[in-house]
């Protein structure tokens, strides 16, 4: 009864929310209050649901204080080169605008924070997206594809957690995957210059070589929506910050959440000493942080009873069940093509420690090693990042101005075929046996 609770709640959840019928922060939060009241936990719903909250905190503070420091730094114009480069290489063309952003998502995805990554590729290239009408739901999906394949590196989220709950090391997981990263890449480019093509046969191509240089900056800074002007060495102390950040964030030393909520009261003090307009700017964004941190405390919600009712537990040995002994010597190609699925609707830490160990410990019977069911069970995170349940999800929606449902119809088929490239390379290369 409970899985079937369990395949039933995560139905009515994404059918509510694609259809429209629920937003997702209403959806994170009654759907599975309704069905943990259904499976008898209605006593035990408060603590499951606080439970949930209090592990998603620190996602939430980190994601609160990224939305600020960004959206200071886009204030004070740090983003303003950035912009005119592109404006300048892509000659008004969709299709190097398209690639390019794509090229560039996948260049800063190796910082191994989606969040941080949206931030930045939506914030510099949404203005040229917009000045040349490209359709508005490409922009956030050719930002997420290469993040998800470059999220595989083991400082990402995935790859650590499956190395820890197999106790495997770096060089049995990830280096045998590179080749087939690699192809998923490549394919990534290839998708976003197929869209930037569709785009440019539908729009043409905006000449901007001879526009002015004064006519330049008045259209960054109005995309950019730069306060007031910076002195240059304000220019370079926030450059330097923001540098500063990002070693921090790739070298691990501290916690993200102290990082950006450091590095936003220093960048808000040096910029904005007085006290009137720090309170002017922080309101600016109140919206867009208030948006996302409140999905993402109905994330909380939504895991906290998934697993604290054994939800979780329930569906990782029903497909378990499922695999009948003739197949057993395939348990690497089936958690390879079960981990789209599931990782879509699991949250990683779901996943990783509740259904991949069971698989691993299934696949040890037919003398199968875990590295092979670790490597196997990141192929499907191309499909994971459009999930309900990664917080930076709706990072990225609401930086790009789209409906989560529709970026989710959009990129979705897109995601799976990047799936199935990955999967391709990893079975050429053996890092995933077919049996």
């Amino acid at each position: 009864m409970l899985t079937f609770l369990a395949y039933a709640m995560i139905i009515t959840f994404m059918a509510a929310i694609m259809t429209g019928r629920l937003s997702a922060l209403m959806g994170l939060i009654l759907v599975p209050i309704l069905f943990a009241a259904i499976a008898g936990f209605g006593p035990e719903i408060p603590d499951l649901v606080m439970d949930g909250l209090r592990k998603i905190a620190p996602t939430a503070v980190l994601l609160l204080f990224a939305i600020l420091y960004f959206g200071l730094m886009i204030d004070v114009g740090l983003f303003d080169p950035l912009v005119r480069f592109v404006v300048r290489k892509c000659h008004g063309d969709p299709l190097r605008v398209i690639v390019g952003t794509c090229a560039l998502s996948m260049c800063i995805s190796l910082d191994g924070d989606g969040s941080t990554t949206y931030l930045l590729v939506v914030t510099a290239m949404m203005p040229l997206h917009l000045r040349l009408g490209i359709n508005p739901l490409i922009l956030p999906a050719v930002t997420v594809m290469p993040n998800a394949i470059i999220n595989v590196a083991p400082w990402g989220g995935p790859t650590a957690r499956v190395m820890s709950a197999l106790h495997v090391d770096v060089g049995q997981v990830f280096v045998p995957m590179i080749p087939a990263i690699a192809l998923a890449c490549a394919g990534s480019l290839a998708i976003a210059a197929y869209f930037g093509l569709q785009e440019r046969r539908r729009l043409g191509t905006i000449r901007f070589d001879h526009v002015s240089e004064a006519d330049l900056e008045e259209q960054i800074n109005e995309a950019t929506r730069a306060v007031v002007p910076r002195p240059a060495w304000l220019k370079g102390f926030n450059a330097a910050l923001t540098a500063a950040m990002m070693a921090l964030l790739v070298a691990d030393v501290f916690p993200l959440a102290l990082v950006f909520m450091v590095g936003f009261a220093i960048a808000m003090v040096v910029n904005f000493p007085n006290v009137a307009d720090q309170r002017e700017r922080i309101a600016s964004h109140a919206s867009s942080v208030l948006n996302v941190v409140a999905v993402v405390f109905g994330a909380g919600a939504f895991t906290g009873i998934m697993m604290g009712t054994g939800m979780t537990d329930a569906l990782a040995q029903s497909v378990v069940a499922m695999i009948p002994d003739a197949a057993g010597q395939y348990i690497p190609l089936i958690t390879a093509v079960l981990s789209a699925p599931f990782t879509f609707f699991l949250s990683n830490d779901a996943f990783y420690f509740g259904v991949v160990p069971v698989l691993a410990q299934a696949a040890a019977e037919y003398g199968i090693p875990p590295e092979v069911i670790a490597r196997a069970s990141l192929v499907g995170q191309p499909v994971h990042m459009l999930s309900p349940l990664v917080p930076a999800a709706f990072v990225l929606v609401g930086l790009a101005k789209v409906e989560f449902g529709d970026h989710q119809r959009f990129t979705m088929k897109w995601s799976i075929l990047l799936v199935g490239l990955m999967l391709l390379g990893a079975v050429i290369t053996g890092a995933v046996p077919i049996g």
